[in-house]
């Protein structure tokens, strides 16, 4: 884990209210995992001094560079978006316990909204192309779907309103797949409804959920104990787990909700 002074590279708008940002962080870069996520701060935002914790969407260490994918949704955002090119923002990382890489059976990627941001980076890294079930409440919600199918993996659609895809939660056409008895390996970043649902159909199939929990946090490094999250052993006793060092992902079997 590093901190460094990481410049802004390129910004790239997605649907509304959605972008990617490209940040030089060679050292960051270089160690980074799927499922890790970096620790942000952005300069001169007095009222909001903390850090915020960003997923890695896909790093590049030949080039030294790290992408982010987030939605514009508070004050830190809004800054963070309206930052020029070759701006300067403070990074920690890259931090957390990844995703494993050695799936059994065919990877179901399950994304929820931005979600989907580990999952891309989880996607290139895989051994094998598998399935993506990504799931939003309008169309706008869904992203990034074409650089998956280019990469060779299915894509599953759902939204709520039915305005693109199956009609309804993402779950649906996971429910659907799941129901054929397939041999499969499951791994989700969403919303906590989200996790714990698909969580729950991975252990009823007796097959494995990796989860991508997104907590608030303070620190980023285990210190002030704002993130955690109570977990079963494997003795099963329960326990409290800090969501950004000893996760963000843990086994579906691990987390008591």
């Amino acid at each position: 884990m590093t901190d460094v002074e990481a410049t802004i590279l390129d910004i790239r708008p997605l649907a509304q209210g959605y972008q990617v940002i490209t940040l030089r962080a060679p050292a960051i870069a270089a160690e980074a995992r799927p499922g890790q996520f970096i620790h942000l701060q952005v300069a001169n935002l007095e009222p909001t001094r903390l850090r915020r914790p960003f997923s890695i969407y896909d790093a590049d260490p030949a080039a030294g560079t790290l992408f982010v994918l987030y939605k514009v949704v508070g004050l830190g955002t809004r800054h963070l978006a309206a930052l020029p090119i070759g701006a300067t923002v403070r990074v920690l990382g890259p931090i957390g316990r990844p995703f494993p890489l050695d799936p059994v059976g065919e990877p179901f990627l399950v994304g929820g909204g931005y979600g989907v941001a580990p999952l891309w980076f989880l996607a290139r890294n895989l051994p094998r192309r598998g399935t993506l079930f990504v799931g939003g409440r309008t169309a706008a919600d869904i992203l990034e779907t074409e650089r998956f199918r280019e990469a060779g993996w299915r894509v599953e659609v759902a939204t709520q309103d039915g305005t693109l895809g199956t009609p309804g939660l993402v779950t649906v056409p996971l429910d659907l797949a799941l129901a054929g008895g397939v041999r499969a390996e499951l791994y989700a970043c969403g919303p906590d409804g989200m996790l714990h649902a698909v969580g729950e159909r991975a252990i009823a199939h007796g097959l494995r959920a990796w989860l991508s929990l997104d907590k608030h946090m303070v620190c980023g490094v285990g210190a002030c104990l704002a993130c955690v999250q109570k977990v079963r052993r494997a003795d099963g006793s329960e326990a409290l787990a800090r969501v950004c060092v000893d996760g963000p992902v843990f086994e579906a079997r691990e987390i008591v909700w």
